[in-house]
């Protein structure tokens, strides 16, 4: 079966939790998956699910904390470009049919490592690997590799009235 590369992008909540959605429908197929979330480091609950699941899902995390007010650190640099060589590892081992790199995407946008950078480790992959890129901001170059791209739009968001991330609902 031919692997596809997925982009889920836009402003709207959902590219995370889709994505591992789809890490779950894997799951209930003996597929085996890696996911390598970029700029992220805080525990959220699905890593609870995660962590009961770790036989047939790695999960490793390459954020040192929220710059996303502010310009990037050294440490935020190193840790995604030390992301994206896992990730490369991952995608070479053939030890994975389901990849998600989860906030590649931000990781771009932030000038941690470059499109360029993650198209010719896409580029590595086995035709069989699917590969998901989640995170808003996707640049065209990712836009135009990808085969299926989805934008979560964000219509209306309680966000916006004051209400704080909830555990269990968005972390």
């Amino acid at each position: 079966m031919k692997g596809y590369v997925h982009v889920y992008t836009g402003n709207g909540k959902g590219k995370t939790t889709a994505s591992l959605g789809l890490a779950v429908r894997a799951l209930g197929a003996g597929k085996k998956v890696y996911i390598g979330q970029f700029a992220k480091s805080k525990h959220y609950s699905e890593l609870v699910t995660i962590d009961k699941l770790l036989t047939d899902i790695t999960l490793k995390q390459y954020g040192m904390g929220c710059f996303i007010f502010d310009k990037p650190k050294e440490e935020d640099i190193q840790a995604a470009q030390q992301g994206l060589k896992d990730a490369i590892a991952a995608i070479e081992s053939d030890k994975y049919d389901l990849i998600i790199l989860d906030e590649a995407n931000i990781a771009i946008h932030y000038s941690l490592f470059s499109a360029a950078n993650l198209i010719e480790a896409l580029n590595r992959r086995n035709e069989r690997t699917e590969i998901v890129i989640t995170g808003r901001y996707a640049c065209q170059e990712i836009i135009d590799y990808a085969d299926l791209v989805t934008e979560m739009k964000e219509v209306k968001h309680y966000y916006q009235q004051g209400v704080q991330a909830r555990v269990g609902i968005e972390k």
